[in-house]
């Protein structure tokens, strides 16, 4: 029995290896672009900076250095210059996709940081494994700008799995969803009408503003932003803005809010203010043919019907008035129960002859003015 050489003797101490088997290497050298391991072959393995990761322009250096040890994924035995080739990226695609399938099965929350910003939505990587986001599932709202998303991290459940096909769906708006829905239950649990509660200007359009209260967005309806009259909402708030809010009314999940606190209500103290005979100054808000509305205060009209505005015969408001004049008046009627004032200029002149009071007391009138704002407010959100 012939004895073995020294060289069969080294061959047969290398153990043999296989393409697709993982072993684990010692490194022995590191450049920028490449690893040396020694695998325990005869040959050293190499692992390129494309074998090692997807991400572009890696500097391996800064990854391992000499006396690390690696698992690794044999790639080729022999790459044709007498070295094997190795994998790590494939390796850790193959755990990767273990943990995307037990993800998937278990309904478990990933996280992970936005890799990229497509088109039609986000890529994430998960373990080397690259899952897709539709821009459909990025929000419970549509967004047509997601570069905000760049970079971040963000969590997200696996809605599809099909690894033959290396299709890997994920879906953040489901857990927005969830969230929300939690949120709102919550929200519901805890408010009641009457309440004041605090909450931020989601959107503002020409009718109102929508406040997010956490949980549910209330409205803000024009009608119920000030005492006073709101012509453009838009000039009042902004998105973004901190509001206290009062609930007026809570209709299944519809919030109705209002900033007409009671405490600030200008007809609290009107009958003192406004009483008849007294006199007060305002400015013209608005005018129809039959008299002008003067803005005694933010919240309060009295009308100057047209035979009170002056001694001589007026054919309109229009003709001696503009509005944002400033007008000096005599109260000579007040309900507060129907919250009505009428104005007299004529008032502050000289009695008449009993004759002609007469006649001028016929001319006063009392008008409904909230009726008669209500209907202009109507009518306005009809056009609109």
């Amino acid at each position: 029995m012939s004895e073995l050489t020294f060289e069969q003797m080294l061959e047969e101490s290398f153990k043999t290896i296989h393409t697709g088997e993982v072993v684990e290497g010692t490194v022995i050298d590191v450049k920028p672009e490449e690893i040396i391991l020694n695998i325990g072959y005869k040959s050293d393995g190499v692992l390129t900076r494309n074998e090692y990761t997807n991400e572009p322009n890696v500097d391996l250096t800064t990854i391992a250095k000499p006396g690390d040890t690696m698992e690794v994924k044999v790639l080729k035995v022999n790459d044709g210059e007498g070295q094997v080739l190795l994998t790590y990226k494939r390796l850790a695609a193959d755990r990767g996709n273990k943990r995307i399938e037990e993800a998937y099965n278990s309904r478990e929350v990933l996280k992970a940081k936005v890799a990229q910003v497509l088109d039609g939505g986000l890529s994430v990587v998960v373990e080397e494994v690259r899952i897709f986001i539709p821009a459909s599932l990025v929000s419970d709202t549509y967004e047509k700008d997601l570069t905000k998303y760049a970079g971040q991290e963000i969590e997200f459940v696996i809605s599809e799995y099909n690894p033959k096909r290396r299709r890997y769906i994920g879906d953040r708006k489901q857990l927005i969803m969830a969230e929300k829905a939690e949120l709102q239950k919550k929200l519901f649990e805890t408010i009641k009408e009457g309440d004041t509660v605090e909450g931020t200007v989601k959107n503002v359009t020409d009718f109102g503003a929508f406040i997010d209260l956490g949980g549910c967005d209330g409205l803000l309806h024009i009608s119920e932003m000030s005492w006073g009259r709101v012509e453009n909402p838009k000039k009042v708030f902004k998105v973004g803005d901190a509001v206290k809010v009062l609930i007026k009314e809570i209709s299944g999940t519809k919030i109705a809010l209002s900033l007409k606190f009671e405490d600030e209500n200008p007809w609290k103290d009107a009958a003192s203010k406004y009483a008849i005979g007294n006199v007060v100054t305002g400015k013209v808000a608005r005018m129809t043919d039959f008299g002008a509305f003067i803005e005694l205060e933010a919240g309060i009209d009295a009308l100057l019907h047209v035979s009170q505005i002056s001694k001589e015969h007026i054919e309109k408001p229009a003709d001696v008035l503009k509005v944002g004049e400033e007008v000096t008046a005599k109260v000579v009627d007040f309900n507060e129960a129907d919250k009505k004032i009428s104005l007299s200029v004529k008032a502050m002149f000289a009695p008449e002859p009993e004759e002609e009071k007469a006649d001028d007391d016929a001319d006063v009138v009392s008008v409904d003015i909230e009726a008669m704002i209500s209907n202009e407010n109507a009518e306005e959100e009809t056009e609109a």
